[in-house]
């Protein structure tokens, strides 16, 4: 039997989604079985392997604190060689080497640093100048103690120490730390951690604010001498110099205008810690009232104050002497 031609009944936008535009026609090379797809993955591989993009793109993602950067080839030279701790060195691409490169280049191979390459641009990123001659060193982190582990290691010494025969033995081996308040200059605490180290110095104590911290300058300055001084950072110096004083230590504060001369004060030969203050201001208010006394150096009235480090290696070694003849007249 014939049926009647026509459209279907109920049929009304049976076929509309087949009808539907599929938006505009994509690109040659976003297209995966087109050639251009194909050169433009193999543009993609080029890139990635090209050593000058691989630089450009550590660059990019290189946050360091310029702190934690040695630049130049003297400065990087010198941290290499006093063990200033680090973990990648930066090498323009195409440097002309003289004694100084090679010299770092091959200390930085035996120190196992990560030597990565660089084009000028990249190399005036990193370093945020262009006066690095083609050579950057980042330095690692500084690895501080706490107060409390400076402490024991000290009174450990000291224990070890009591069953010593000489009397001068036990009076030098007691505890004794330089705390420093409100020094700001890197070079300045490098060059009291090796006055430190030199004068048998047990740690060195530094607030978490307003004080340097030991980055690669303070290292490089301190001889290497802040690879094996203790170095502690407290956030309340008034504090914790409270904390020592509760375990059996005196606090004599280095300043202007004092009772006491330094290696003069009565508490040489105890449990100690000398705490400096900076060249300006000196100690601040609270941290001198903390102290147990107060001494300075006699200095000519033609100079104001001297250089902290250089007060700092004064006071250690007045100390350190009164010590020595303390322990002379005991024995």
């Amino acid at each position: 039997m014939a049926t009647k031609k026509g459209p279907t009944k109920g049929s009304g936008g049976k076929h509309r989604n087949s009808l539907r535009g599929k938006g505009p026609t994509p690109k040659a090379e976003d297209r995966v079985y087109h050639k251009a797809y194909k050169a433009k993955k193999q543009a993609e591989k080029r890139q990635r392997s090209d050593p000058r993009l691989a630089a450009r793109r550590r660059a990019a993602h290189f946050t360091s604190d310029s702190d934690d950067l040695v630049i130049g080839r003297n400065a990087v030279l010198e941290a290499l060689r006093v063990g200033v701790p680090a973990s990648t060195l930066y090498v323009a691409a195409r440097i002309e080497h003289d004694d100084r490169t090679r010299e770092i280049v091959k200390l930085a191979g035996q120190r196992g640093l990560n030597l990565m390459e660089a084009d000028r641009m990249e190399m005036d990123r990193i370093a945020r100048s262009g006066n690095h001659q083609g050579v950057i060193m980042k330095a690692d982190p500084f690895q501080y103690s706490s107060l409390h582990e400076l402490v024991d290691r000290a009174e450990r010494r000291a224990r070890a120490m009591e069953m010593a025969d000489s009397k001068s033995a036990r009076i030098n081996a007691r505890p004794l730390f330089i705390a420093l308040d409100g020094i700001t200059d890197p070079q300045n605490l490098g060059a009291v951690i090796r006055s430190a180290a030199a004068f048998g110095v047990n740690g060195v104590i530094l607030p978490e604010r307003r004080s340097a911290s030991v980055t690669a300058a303070a290292w490089k300055v301190s001889a290497g001498a802040a690879a094996h001084m203790p170095i502690a950072r407290v956030v309340n110096l008034t504090k914790a110099i409270e904390a020592l004083k509760e375990r059996g230590f005196y606090a004599i504060g280095l300043d202007g205008g004092g009772d006491k001369m330094v290696g003069e004060t009565g508490f040489e030969t105890d449990p100690l810690v000398v705490v400096l203050g900076s060249e300006g201001k000196g100690l601040s208010r609270l941290t001198r009232e903390a102290c147990d006394s107060i001494a300075s150096i006699p200095i000519s009235s033609a100079v104001e104050s001297l250089n902290a480090s250089v007060a700092a290696g004064i006071a250690l070694y007045a100390t350190v002497n009164a010590r020595r003849k303390a322990g002379a007249d005991a024995d």
